[in-house]
């Protein structure tokens, strides 16, 4: 159910002819937050990311609530979309280090899907934006093959960011199978997602 000051902004989007050109995808088909299960493994690319960055994998946030979606926190998640998508050049792992399921930062301009989810997720947290809102989160495409977006809790439901699009969609809305994420508790630990299965995320996606 759509709150009332969310259905405000939606009447001004539509009225001002916004939702669909700034990339918003309207969240009237929202189902508010995906359902978590317990405890997973955590995909062997973030685990030997880990060991590479330690500190980033020992975070445990203070504030546990969702972000309050505001029209300023939208229009972060659009630039933060479009900017990384636009500066990073899709490539394989294996391209790039001549081997799978590397998982790293985007420095050198190029990347596969989960180097866009570090990179948008680094950059939404230097905006304030807590931990606990930005997940790393494994799915699986329609055509059956593992990709990886970054899920933003807000008090309004799970929004996606994804490099296959600059649309910021709620995340039933975007034809994936959501099978694991980050915990909201700790960046070193993941959680199932109902209905969930293991997956190796695509190597150029």
């Amino acid at each position: 159910m759509i709150s009332s000051s969310m259905a405000r902004r939606l009447r001004v989007y539509v009225a001002a002819g916004l939702a669909m050109t700034a990339g918003w995808v309207a969240p009237a088909l929202a189902g508010g937050a995906m359902a978590t299960g317990g405890l997973t493994s955590q995909p062997i690319g973030h685990y030997d990311f880990c060991k590479l960055h330690p500190g980033e994998c020992s975070i445990r946030p203070a504030n546990l609530a969702p972000a309050p979606m505001t029209d300023a926190l939208m229009r972060k998640l659009l630039n933060v979309t479009a900017r990384v998508n636009a500066a990073v050049k899709p490539m394989s792992d294996m391209d790039i280090y001549g081997k799978d399921e590397v998982w790293a930062y985007p420095d050198k301009g190029v990347g596969d899907c989960e180097d866009y989810v570090l990179e948008k997720r680094r950059q939404l947290s230097r905006m304030s934006i807590s931990l606990a809102d930005l997940l790393i989160t494994v799915v699986r495409k329609p055509d059956g093959e593992g990709h990886a977006v970054l899920t933003v809790r807000t008090d309004e439901g799970d929004y996606v960011l994804d490099n296959l699009t600059d649309k910021v969609k709620p995340w039933d809305a975007t034809g994936y199978r959501f099978l694991k994420r980050q915990a909201i508790d700790n960046t070193g630990r993941w959680v199932s997602i109902r209905g969930g299965q293991q997956v190796l995320v695509g190597a150029v996606q």
